[in-house]
């Protein structure tokens, strides 16, 4: 199979190697201390002497330097950082150096990666965005399903917009009432922060309820409709494509609404760690290839593993840059507004 005009399947590549076979290739993996499901030692990556400060996870098969790299992620973002190389020629090493079946790791694609117009994910935005434009709403892809999520037939209305939680989270009356957002004390989001998610069109087709602070063992975090996929929609779309700028994309509902409420209107939320193929087609549809685009996941486990993958995808059609924090478990809505300001100057 030639591989000439093909595009790597980045999740193929991650899911074929470990981070053991990355570290035995190097050299490294006798030097690592194993403890259960994890192996830490010294960073190969900026040459630390601390034994504690590079750990693996083996069963997640991710890797994070808690000392001076402050980083994390996949075994194609370990090779890129120790390699100094884009994600793409990482992921290229990895398919030589482990014979990969080139039939399971490439996939066809419109451009070859390094030609016009498909910027490596590393590489720094670089052109100013031209406006949006509206435009139909894409096919769903036929995997997911062969119809959309339908408009809710009701609205909750009464919330509690001054609840002290939505105080806590930092989130002005203003924002609440933008976005529809308030404490419910009755019917099935009863007890919950019921967030309305809406369509790409505007329509409201389904709430999340969010329960107030920590949830007990057992109980979920988040309470989502029985038969609302949420694969199918990005929160905050249908206003964020009407917008200029950069775009954002974060995990969280919260992400998004405080980035908003900091000015910068142009983000939308994936509701998890993972960028749908029906997402992604959404994100393509209003994006131009001169667009930028900030891929702004929490900085942990799952955000390290997700980001560069999700990058690689959106960089087949746009400028993407990957913010990286600086201290474990921070996420987007801990920034202020100066450091949302200084994102992109």
């Amino acid at each position: 199979m030639s591989t000439k005009n093909k595009l790597v399947d980045f999740r193929a590549v991650r899911e074929a190697v470990s981070m053991e076979q990355i570290l035995s290739h190097y050299g490294l993996l006798e030097a690592m201390k194993r403890s259960g499901d994890n192996l830490s030692g010294c960073c190969p990556i900026h040459k630390g002497t601390n034994p504690t400060q590079f750990r693996v996870s083996v069963s997640k098969n991710v890797w994070n330097c808690f000392s001076e790299c402050k980083r994390g992620g996949n075994v194609v973002d370990f090779i890129a950082r120790l390699e100094d190389v884009s994600p793409y020629a990482a992921a290229q090493k990895a398919i030589e150096w482990f014979h990969l079946d080139p039939e399971k790791v490439y996939t066809a694609g419109d451009r070859a990666p390094n030609k016009p117009g498909a910027m490596p994910v590393a590489k720094e935005l670089m052109s100013k965005p031209k406006p949006e434009t509206a435009a139909a709403t894409p096919p769903v892809t036929k995997a997911e399903s062969d119809a959309p999520n339908p408009p809710l037939k009701f609205r909750l209305d009464k919330l509690q917009r001054d609840h002290p939680y939505l105080v806590e989270r930092g989130l002005t009356l203003e924002t609440l009432v933008d976005f529809g957002v308030g404490y419910c004390d009755k019917g099935m989001m009863a007890g919950r922060i019921a967030i309305p998610i809406h369509s790409v069109e505007g329509q409201v087709v389904a709430y999340a309820g969010r329960h107030v602070g920590d949830p007990p063992e057992g109980t979920p975090k988040y309470k989502l409709p029985p038969g609302f996929r949420k694969s199918l929609e990005l929160f905050n779309l249908d206003r964020a494509k009407a917008e200029s700028g950069p775009l954002i994309v974060v995990e969280g509902f919260f992400d998004a609404m405080i980035l908003h409420q900091l000015g910068h209107r142009k983000v939308v939320a994936l509701m998890g760690s993972s960028l749908s193929p029906a997402q992604e087609a959404l994100i393509r549809h209003f994006t131009a290839h001169s667009d930028q685009i900030l891929v702004m996941l929490d900085e942990d486990d799952a955000g390290r593993a997700a980001r560069g993958e999700i990058a690689a995808r959106l960089a087949r059609f746009a400028f993407v840059r990957i913010h990286a924090f600086a201290e474990e478990g921070q996420q987007p809505e801990h920034l202020t507004a100066d450091e949302v300001s200084a994102l992109f100057s």
